[in-house]
């Protein structure tokens, strides 16, 4: 895995949850040291939860600055999911207490912070530290949340699928009906299969 992009202090940005029927969409933002390194920083979802939760205070401990931002189910129902990641990536580069001078996003959808330059690298968290450092993150905050969430809503088991289309999921939905921590914008219930005649 490659240490860094640009030269200069560069912030790696990731989000987690964007696909889930419940919860916020999660982002952390992670400017590393030059000198970081740890032997099985990857991809969150390369990774198990033990190694997640182990590498969340490494992260923590070495960062040069970093920091997570939700952005809620209620948001993201009013202006859609891509611009909430979005919005959620810029609230947590918002919240460094260092101001990076270089920007890597994951994906290939971003939008202009503070005029500091930046580039999308597709499957970035798969090839560069701060960005794989920044989905941990994100994903371990995010899953926290929903953990929480699910002591007050157990009907959904959140603390095991944390609000992503599981088949248990969608049928709780079906039988209880939806909570406030639902996304509204979201296809809640599975399509019934028709056969047109």
């Amino acid at each position: 895995m490659k240490r860094q992009l640009s030269k200069k202090l560069e912030a790696g940005t990731d989000e987690a949850g964007r696909g889930c029927l419940a919860g916020p969409v999660t982002a952390a933002a992670v400017i590393l040291p030059k000198t970081f390194k740890l032997p099985y920083l990857n991809d969150s979802k390369k990774l198990t939860e033990i190694q997640r939760y182990a590498l969340r205070p490494m992260i923590e401990t070495q960062a040069l600055a970093f920091a997570v931002a939700h952005v809620y189910q209620d948001e993201i129902d009013k202006i859609n999911i891509l611009n909430a990641s979005i919005k959620a990536m810029h609230l947590a580069l918002n919240k460094l207490k260092l101001k990076p001078e270089f920007i890597i996003v994951d994906g290939n959808s971003f939008k202009p912070f503070k005029n500091i330059p930046c580039e999308c690298v597709i499957k970035g968290d798969g090839k560069y530290q701060n960005i794989a450092a920044a989905s941990v993150l994100a994903k371990t905050y995010r899953d926290d949340y929903m953990k929480n969430l699910d002591l007050k809503n157990p009907i959904y088991n959140w603390k095991q699928n944390k609000g992503y289309p599981t088949t248990y999921h969608r049928e709780a939905i079906q039988k209880n009906g939806i909570t406030k921590h639902h996304r509204n914008s979201f296809q809640l219930f599975p399509k019934q299969l028709k056969l047109d005649i």
